[in-house]
């Protein structure tokens, strides 16, 4: 009998952060992996970031997280996003070596106090008197722990498709788990079908690189996490290809032997990253679709074709892979295929990601319906930290909407629900303002030391940054007159009199170096560059202070959790199913349900208040 407060299942993206952030806590962990030395994959593209993503893996780092780090040792590839834009919507991301990436995380993994590595497959929850006890193995080990997280990803009662090939398994040659998922079947919980695909592995050697138009890696020495300090591997370049008409005709001729088509899946795929078949059938107009010919690592010829996830036969994705300028005598290493998978609804959880019904069982990851490695390591996060507190009687990590995109992507989950798997976009934060990747240490890490989240190497180097940013934004308060900011070389109207450095930021003629010239080449750039977006944004983000402020008097209008939303008049059925499935704690996460409109707000508020009043 081995006894833990803590067991995390499944060595992916969200149970590695789980484990971590449990143990970081105090808490005794076991972490239950199939296979050891998988912990950590990447089992799709080896690439951490991106649009919405690139803020989740800084919000996860600020609390001490693995992804960030793991990610800079190795990348071989950094890019920021939207770099003509607004820097609240750039989004950070690398392209890592595989190999660099799992041995990172596990080289953490085995550095953390508290944690153990249990190799062996989760057979079964135990349960006492309906809340969690513990884990039974295959085997007839069993681990005792009062919490439990499931971050089973694609594995729970997953089945592979490629054209008419099939395979049980959470990714390529690696079993499924599905006696577990047999059990939670029959433990009531709300459960469906989702599915996930990946595209073919192609052989570098076999590709015409000098045909197609390079992608270099940035130029600017930014890392994903600021203890990095500096990038540790050699930079390569991607390239651009695009697949056209060729390409298209020999998709549609095999859209019969695709599972997607066939019928054979009837599971809904992530909309924002169809697979090729979904876009030709379902943008019959594009001419092409661009392909991002990303490698996998240094010491591998294997070459991730972004843009192209399938599940056609293989001959058929051969066909289709040379029909591609660049790519026309291109070998195919590994075949691409799809996953079907079972998922939670998410609005069986609630916000610490804790299963309602059954005390002690958390969920993170793909298990809730999303996809992508970001979304798993942020759910992991939540739940990890939550479990922890369960066990130990800690505060519990419950984030907010308008403080972090994990909030965003937690409150979408367990009020929304899924339809299809969910991805982290900047268009879902209503604050992106606010959010900006490039200040998640200033908005979070303070909770991260509240709560034990952080060691103490973190905690030090946060309290050192956090006085180095006192100190700018101190020096931004002082008085500048024109006269200075001329001398100093900023196209400044003389007559424009002396107003604090902070305001002059917001003229485009005026740099930090006009009103700071003592603070720039001594001050930590990404300290100086979210002080002086702070400064330039000031305006804003006080008018975005005031929506925060209205929406927090929302959200203290509790709404009873035994109210009949059946009983509510002006309500639609689709309403009251939706309200009855979320059971929101106050109006104001009422209105974030989506299909609830204001009037609907206003028709329950009454109700409310006639039933307090009763």
């Amino acid at each position: 009998m081995h006894t833990f407060d803590v067991i995390v299942i499944g060595g992916g993206h969200a149970g590695v952060e789980a484990a971590a952030v449990a143990a970081r806590r105090g808490a005794r962990v076991a972490l239950v992996s199939f296979d050891l030395t998988k912990i950590g994959a990447m089992s799709c593209n080896p690439a951490i970031g991106g649009l919405g993503k690139g803020h989740l893996v800084r919000e996860v780092d600020a609390f001490d997280g693995l992804m960030a780090r793991a990610a800079d040792a190795a990348a071989i590839h950094y890019r920021m996003l939207n770099r003509s834009k607004g820097s609240a919507v750039q989004g950070p991301r690398v392209q890592a070596d595989r190999a660099y990436y799992a041995a990172a995380v596990q080289h953490m993994l085995a550095g953390q106090p508290g944690l153990t590595l249990v190799e062996g497959e989760a057979e079964s929850l135990v349960l006492a008197g309906g809340r969690i006890a513990g884990v039974s193995l295959a085997g007839g080990t069993d681990l005792v722990a009062p919490s439990v997280v499931l971050a089973t990803g694609t594995f729970l009662g997953g089945r592979i498709f490629r054209g008419e090939e099939r395979h049980e398994g959470g990714r390529i040659g690696e079993r499924a788990a599905t006696r577990l998922g047999v059990q939670l079947r029959e433990l009531g919980l709300p459960i469906s079908r989702l599915k996930t695909g990946t595209p073919p592995r192609l052989n570098a050697r076999s590709i015409n690189w000098g045909a197609l138009a390079e992608q270099p890696s940035d130029a600017e020495p930014w890392t994903m996490s600021p203890m990095t300090g500096r990038r540790a591997l050699p930079q390569i370049f991607c390239a651009i290809t695009r697949t056209n008409e060729a390409s298209h005709a020999i998709i549609r001729r095999a859209l019969d032997r695709s599972p997607l088509f066939s019928g054979a899946i009837d599971a809904q795929g992530p909309r924002y990253c169809p697979s090729i078949e979904d876009k030709i059938h379902r943008f019959g107009d594009r001419d092409g679709h661009q392909v991002f010919l990303e490698p996998e690592g240094l010491a591998t010829n294997l070459v991730y074709p972004n843009g192209i996830s399938t599940s056609l036969p293989t001959d058929v994705q051969l066909d289709m892979v040379r029909s591609m300028a660049g790519l026309e005598r291109c070998e195919i290493v590994v075949p691409g295929y799809a996953v079907e998978y079972d998922h939670v609804d998410p609005r069986s959880l609630d916000r610490r990601l804790a299963a309602s019904d059954i005390p002690g069982l958390f969920c993170a990851g793909q298990i809730n319906g999303t996809t992508g490695y970001e979304e798993a390591a942020g759910q992991g996060l939540i739940a990890g930290a939550n479990a922890a507190a369960d066990a130990m009687g800690l505060e519990p990590l419950v984030v907010d909407r308008a403080a972090s995109y994990l909030g965003v992507m937690i409150d979408d989950l367990v009020l929304q629900g899924v339809t299809e798997p969910y991805r982290m976009l900047t268009s879902r934060a209503e604050f992106r303002l606010r959010l900006r990747a490039n200040n998640a240490e200033t908005r979070l890490t303070p909770i991260a030391e509240r709560l034990g989240c952080l060691t103490e190497d973190r905690r030090l180097r946060f309290r050192k940054r956090m006085d180095a940013k006192a100190r700018i934004e101190h020096a931004l308060e002082r008085p500048v007159s024109a006269h200075a900011l001329r001398q100093r070389g900023a196209d400044v109207p003389l007559d424009a009199g002396t107003d604090r450095g902070s305001a002059w930021l917001r003229f485009p003629a005026v740099s930090p170096a006009h009103v700071l010239p003592d603070a720039v080449s001594d001050t930590d750039p990404s300290v100086l560059d979210e002080v002086i977006e702070d400064a330039r944004y000031a305006p804003y983000l006080a008018r975005q202070e005031g929506e925060v402020a209205e929406l927090r008097a929302n959200e203290s209008l509790p709404l009873p959790q035994s109210l009949d939303y059946a009983m509510v008049p002006g309500l639609s059925a689709e309403m009251i199913e939706r309200l009855s499935a979320a059971r929101p704690e106050t109006l104001g996460v009422a209105g974030r349900i989506r299909g609830i409109t204001p009037a609907a707000l206003s028709a329950i508020l009454l109700h409310s208040k006639r039933r307090n009043a009763a």
